[in-house]
C-alpha cells in the first residue's frame, strides 16, 4: 500500500484529536450553561460531574458511527483513494470552522458542520470523477449521494429546533405554574416527587436507552432490558423519590442542586453519545477503509479501482478508541479557555431580569414582539379574571431575584437540563442525529420565554440575539459545505502538494485565531477587573484615550490630503476606519464600561463616572470624525472637484494646532503635573473662536456657480464638524485631569 495513505490516516487521527478539543470547547456551553448560570455548585464540581457524564457517554456512541461511514454518501461509488481524500478534507474543514466559531464565542452545531462537510467533500470528489470521465464512474451526481438519508438527517436536525422550543415553553410554563418564583414553600411538599420524576426520566433515557448502543453490553442484556423496562422504570421512580425525600427532609439537602447536577451529567452523557461521531467517526471510518484496502491488497486487488462498498456494513466500534476520545474531551473541557467564551451568549439571552443587552434590534424582532403583545391582550380579554390573577401571581418574580446573583433559578435550570437531555437521549436511542447545540439553546430560549425572562424592555433584543444565533446556524451549513468542497477540490487536483498546502493553511488559521482569542480574552479580563482607583490602571485608561486622539488627528490629516488629491479609495478606507473606531467605542461602553461601573463600590463611583464620560466624549469625537470622512468620501465619490488648496491649508493648520497639544497632554499625565493644562485649554478655546469666525465668513461669502456652491457646502460641513470635534476634545481634556488627579 502506498505510504501516502498511512500519512493521511495519521493526519486524520491528529486532526480528530484537535477536533475533539475545539468541538468540546463549542459544545461545552450546551451542558454547562444551566448549572453555571444557576450557580448550582462551584465550577470545579460542575466540571467533575460533566466529565463523568462524558466518559460514560463516550462508551455509548457506537451506534451513531454509521453516519460518517454511509449516512451522507454512497461509499460503493467511491474508490479507496477518493474516500481517504474526502475524510481528510472533512477533518481539515471541521477543525478550522469550529475553531473560528469558538474564537468569537458563537455557539454552533458540530452535527450540522460534519454532515454538510461530508456532503461538500463527496460532491467535490463526485464532480471531479464525472468531469474527468473516469472509466466506470457514474455520470449522475445523485448516484454518489445518499440523498434520502441525507435529507432525513438534515430535516431531523432542523426540525429538532421547533420541537425543542415548544417542549421548553410547555414544560417551563407548567413547572412555574406549579412552583412559582417563590418556590421554596411549595417545594417542601412537591420537591421530592418533582426531582424523583426528573431523575427517573434522565435514568430511563440516558441509561436504559443509551445502553443499547454501548459496546460493553451484550445482546442478551439488551433483550432483558426491553422485556422488563417498565418494571425498572417503576423501581427507579420509587428509589429516586424516596432518596430525594430523605435528603430533603432528614439531611436538609437542596435536592434541586442534585437534580441540576444530575441533569448536567446526563446532558454531558447525551452529548458524548450523540456527538462523539462528529469528532472521531471520520477517523474510525478511515481506519475501516484502511482495513478493507489492506485485506484486498493482500489478495492482489488493484487499490486504484477498489470501491468501498464495505463501509455499508454495520460496525461495532472499539471501546478503547471511544474511551480515549472521552478522556481527550474531558481534558479539553477542563483546560480549554475558549469553552468559557462560548457560554456567554446563551446565559446572556436567557438571564432573568434586565441589564446591558449584547444585541441590538432588527425589524423581525420588533414585529414579533408587537404581534405577541397583541395576542397577549386578546387572550386577556377572553380569559376569566380570576384565572388571569392566579397565573399572574404564580409568574410574578421575587424582588431580590435569583439566589446568589445567578442568571436564573434552579427550577429553570432543572427544566433546561432535563428536557434537553431527554430529547437528545431519545434521538440517540433511535439513531437519529440531531444538534445538541440547537436542542439545548432552543430549550433554554423556550424556557426563558415561558418564564417571562423576556420583558417588554428586553424582549426585542433577546429575540434579535436568537435570530442572530439561528442565522449563524444556517451559515454553518453553508460554510461547512462550501469550505469542504473547496478543500476537497484542492486536495484532489493538487495531490500531495494540495494536501501540504491545505495543512499549512489550517495551521496558519489556527495560530491566527489563537492569537485573536488571547487578545479578546485579555481585553475582557481587563474590563472585568477594572479598578478605577488603581494609579496604574488609571494611567492605562488615560493612555488609551490619548492614543485614540492621536489616531483621530492622523485620520483627519489623511482625510484632508486625500480630499485635496481626490483619492477616492483612500477616503473610503478612512471612512471605514473612523466608523469602526466609533462602533468599537460604543460597544465598549455597552459591553465593558457600564457593566463594570454598575458594580463599583461607593468609594470608586466618582472615578468610574469620569471614565464613562471620557469614553462618551471620545465616542463623540469619532462621531464627528466619521461625519467628516463620510461627507468627504461622498463628495469625491460623486466626482466633484476637490477643495481648493486655501481651504485645505486652513483646515490643516487648525488640525496641526490641536495635534500639537497631545504630546503635552502625555507629558502632563506621566509627571502628574497639570500646571500647563489651563494654557492648553485656553489655546483650544481661542481655536474654537477661530472656527466660529471661519463659519461666519463662509456663510457671508456668495458662491459664484453651482460647483463652487458644493465646495462651499462641504467646507462649511467640515468646519462645523471640526469645531464640534475640538469642543469634545476640550471637554475630554478637562475630564482627564479630574480622572487622574481625582478632583
Amino acid at each position: 500500500m502506498d505510504p501516502l495513505y498511512y500519512f493521511i490516516i495519521g493526519l486524520i487521527l491528529v486532526l480528530s484529536c484537535f477536533d475533539l478539543v475545539v468541538g468540546v470547547s463549542n459544545d461545552a456551553a450546551n451542558f454547562l450553561n444551566s448549572a453555571v448560570g444557576s450557580k448550582a455548585a462551584p465550577r470545579r464540581t460542575i466540571l467533575l460531574v460533566a466529565a463523568l457524564g462524558i466518559i460514560i457517554g463516550s462508551l455509548f456512541s457506537s451506534g451513531m458511527m454509521e453516519i460518517a461511514r454511509s449516512g451522507v454518501f454512497m461509499p460503493a461509488q467511491f474508490t479507496f483513494h477518493d474516500i481517504m481524500l474526502i475524510f481528510l478534507a472533512v477533518m481539515l474543514t471541521d477543525v478550522i470552522l469550529l475553531d473560528v466559531f469558538n474564537t468569537f464565542g458563537l455557539p454552533t452545531s458540530t452535527t450540522v458542520s460534519i454532515v454538510f462537510e461530508l456532503l461538500g467533500g463527496a460532491v467535490a470528489v463526485a464532480l471531479f470523477k464525472i468531469w474527468s470521465g473516469e472509466p466506470g464512474a457514474a455520470q449522475e451526481l445523485s448516484s454518489y449521494i445518499n440523498s434520502s438519508k441525507a435529507l432525513a438527517i438534515i430535516s431531523g436536525i432542523f426540525s429538532s429546533v421547533f420541537v425543542a422550543f415548544i417542549c421548553g415553553i410547555t414544560v417551563m410554563w407548567i413547572s412555574r405554574l406549579i412552583f412559582s418564583f417563590n418556590y421554596r414553600k411549595s417545594f417542601k411538599y412537591l420537591g421530592a416527587a418533582w426531582c424523583g420524576a426528573a431523575l427517573t426520566a434522565i435514568t430511563y433515557f440516558a441509561i436504559f436507552k443509551g445502553l443499547k448502543g454501548s459496546t460493553l453490553v451484550t445482546k442478551d442484556m439488551v433483550r432483558h432490558l426491553d422485556a422488563h423496562i417498565w418494571l425498572y422504570v417503576c423501581y427507579s421512580l420509587v428509589f429516586w423519590t424516596v432518596l430525594m425525600a430523605v435528603l430533603q427532609n432528614l439531611c436538609k439537602v437542596n435536592i434541586l442542586k442534585i437534580a441540576v447536577l444530575a441533569g448536567t451529567m446526563a446532558l454531558a452523557l447525551s452529548f458524548a453519545g450523540n456527538d462523539l461521531v462528529n469528532f472521531i467517526g471520520v477517523f474510525m471510518a478511515g481506519q475501516s477503509s484502511m482495513e478493507i484496502a489492506s485485506a484486498a491488497a493482500a489478495q492482489g486487488a488493484d487499490l486504484s479501482t477498489l470501491t468501498m462498498g464495505g463501509l455499508m456494513a454495520p460496525v461495532t466500534a472499539d471501546w478503547r478508541y471511544l474511551l480515549g476520545a472521552g478522556v481527550i474531551m474531558v481534558l479539553a473541557l477542563i483546560f480549554s479557555k475558549k469553552a468559557r467564551t462560548v457560554t456567554d451568549t446563551e446565559v446572556n439571552l436567557a438571564r432573568q431580569g434586565g441589564g446591558v443587552e449584547r444585541f441590538g434590534s432588527v425589524p423581525p424582532a420588533r414585529m414579533a414582539v408587537r404581534y405577541a403583545l397583541h395576542a397577549s391582550r386578546a387572550v386577556e380579554k377572553i380569559m376569566p379574571a380570576c384565572v388571569g390573577r392566579f397565573i399572574e401571581k404564580r409568574f410574578r418574580p421575587v424582588a431580590e431575584g435569583p439566589d446568589d446573583g445567578a442568571s436564573f433559578d434552579l427550577i429553570r435550570a432543572s427544566v433546561n437540563l432535563t428536557v434537553a437531555a431527554l430529547l437528545i437521549s431519545l434521538a440517540t436511542s433511535l439513531r437519529l442525529p440531531l444538534s445538541t447545540t440547537y436542542v439545548t439553546f432552543m430549550v433554554a430560549m423556550g424556557s426563558s420565554l415561558a418564564d417571562k425572562a423576556w420583558g417588554r424592555d428586553s424582549a426585542v433584543y433577546r429575540i434579535t440575539g436568537v435570530i442572530t444565533v439561528i442565522s449563524g446556524w444556517f451559515f454553518t451549513a453553508f460554510a461547512a459545505f462550501t469550505m469542504c468542497c473547496i478543500v476537497a477540490a484542492c486536495i484532489v487536483y493538487g495531490g500531495l502538494f494540495g494536501i501540504i498546502a491545505m495543512c499549512g493553511l489550517a495551521a496558519f488559521l489556527l495560530l491566527k485565531s489563537a492569537r485573536l482569542h488571547k487578545k479578546r480574552t485579555q481585553a475582557a479580563a481587563l474590563a472585568q477587573g477594572a479598578n478605577y482607583r488603581d494609579p496604574a490602571a488609571a494611567a492605562r485608561y488615560n493612555e488609551e484615550i490619548i492614543e485614540l486622539m492621536k489616531r483621530m488627528a492622523e485620520i483627519y490629516e489623511m482625510n484632508l490630503e486625500a480630499l485635496n488629491v481626490e483619492d477616492r479609495k483612500r477616503l473610503k478606507k478612512l471612512r471605514k476606519e473612523a466608523r469602526g473606531i466609533r462602533r468599537s467605542l460604543g460597544e465598549r461602553m455597552a459591553m465593558e464600561v457600564m457593566p463594570v461601573v454598575r458594580e463599583l463600590p461607593d468609594e470608586e463611583a466618582d472615578r468610574g463616572k469620569r471614565y464613562v464620560q471620557m469614553v462618551e466624549y471620545a465616542t463623540s469625537v469619532f462621531e464627528s470624525l466619521s461625519n467628516i470622512t463620510t461627507a468627504s468620501y461622498a463628495y469625491i465619490d460623486n466626482n466633484h472637484e476637490g477643495l481648493d488648496l486655501g481651504r485645505i491649508e486652513h483646515l490643516r493648520g487648525m488640525n496641526n494646532r490641536v495635534s500639537s497639544l497631545y504630546p503635552r497632554f502625555r507629558d502632563m499625565m506621566e509627571s502628574n503635573d497639570y500646571a500647563g493644562l489651563d494654557e492648553c485649554l485656553a489655546g483650544m478655546d481661542a481655536l474654537d473662536e477661530e472656527f466660529a469666525e471661519a463659519v461666519k465668513q463662509q456663510i457671508i461669502l456668495r458662491a459664484e456657480d453651482v460647483s463652487d456652491m458644493r465646495r462651499a457646502l462641504l467646507y462649511l460641513n467640515l468646519l462645523n464638524e471640526t469645531r464640534t470635534m475640538i469642543r469634545k476634545v476640550l471637554l475630554l481634556a478637562k475630564i482627564q485631569r479630574k480622572f487622574v488627579l481625582g478632583w
